[in-house]
């Protein structure tokens, strides 16, 4: 198994998007690659310098880092600075954080491919994961136990995947 760090606006959506996918093996949402405390969700909201994020444990075998991040490129605006739909703040920015230098070359490719699609210098950091702090339990797949809820990713793309 091999993890993954993926920020792309409000985590809620992006959890519920990745989990839908056969080869994710686990996602957990959380604040990544700010300062090195915990923060809270109201610090976070605050401009505490961390982002969310999805951790996604993934099996290489059934889901290459590359089609992974095919889907991630599917449900962001890699253009937006600080911003994903119409939620605000450096906390919504996006990055591809990294734990295995082995992960960077098939991270750089699909970034690169992104890149030359948009025609445009892209908004989303690749850098390796600094820290990662586990949000509350309230927000753990916040989208299934709270359908209703808000997010940036439209509804149609979460019946894309093999689960």
């Amino acid at each position: 198994m091999k993890t993954i760090y993926l920020a792309g606006g409000c985590f809620w959506g992006l959890q519920k998007f990745f989990d839908q996918f056969g080869g994710v093996a686990e996602t957990e949402v959380g604040y990544a690659n700010g300062p090195d405390r915990a923060p809270t969700y109201r610090e976070v909201c605050a401009d505490s310098g961390h982002a969310e994020t999805v951790r996604v444990v993934y099996d290489e075998a059934l889901l290459p880092l590359e089609k992974l991040l095919d889907y991630y490129f599917m449900v962001i605006d890699p253009l937006s600075v600080n911003r994903q739909g119409h939620d605000e703040g450096i906390q919504y920015r996006t990055g591809i954080y990294y734990t295995d230098e082995s992960q960077l070359a098939p991270i750089r490719a699909v970034f690169d491919r992104e890149q030359e699609k948009a025609g445009a210098p892209l908004a989303v950091a690749v850098e390796p994961l600094r820290n990662f702090f586990s949000a509350e339990e309230y927000h753990q797949k916040y989208l299934e136990k709270n359908p209703d809820g808000y997010c940036h990713i439209p509804e149609r793309f979460y019946s894309l995947g093999d689960k």
